[in-house]
């Protein structure tokens, strides 16, 4: 099964993290739609570097959201940032993939930690689902 969990903070990050190094899986963390124009990108790569210091042999897959901002994603690309969400024009998506950036679709199951009081027990519960 493809999901993610959408994480809005460090705090949803390492519950999610500690949560997958509990089932042993590999995790795909998502961001906010639109992350990048509102928190930004170095906000982003921050989060997750930091949530994975402590769990260094997880494997994560992290992936922004850019809206529709070609801008957001070259902002992205610079920092390294590869797994992005882009819903902006298709020439734009080819141009900006051939850049680097990795289109990621969402996923089949999603997790959005927004409005949950226990993160890391909701994900945990998310992860281990057939």
């Amino acid at each position: 099964m493809n999901r993610e969990i959408v994480i809005h903070s460090l705090e949803h990050a390492r519950a999610a993290l500690a949560a997958a190094a509990r089932s042993d899986t590999p995790i795909t963390l998502a961001s906010a739609p639109d992350a990048a124009l509102q928190a930004g990108p170095l906000w982003f790569k921050s989060v997750i570097e930091q949530a994975i210091e402590a769990y260094p042999r997880l494997a994560v897959t992290a992936i922004l959201d850019c809206g529709d901002q070609p801008g957001a994603v070259m902002a992205a690309l610079r920092i390294g940032l590869r797994h992005l969400r882009f819903d902006g024009a298709d020439a734009l998506r080819a141009k900006l993939a051939g850049m680097g950036a990795v289109f990621v679709p969402p996923a089949t199951a999603r997790l959005d930690l927004l409005d949950v009081k226990e993160p890391e027990a909701a994900c945990l519960a998310f992860l281990k689902q057939d």
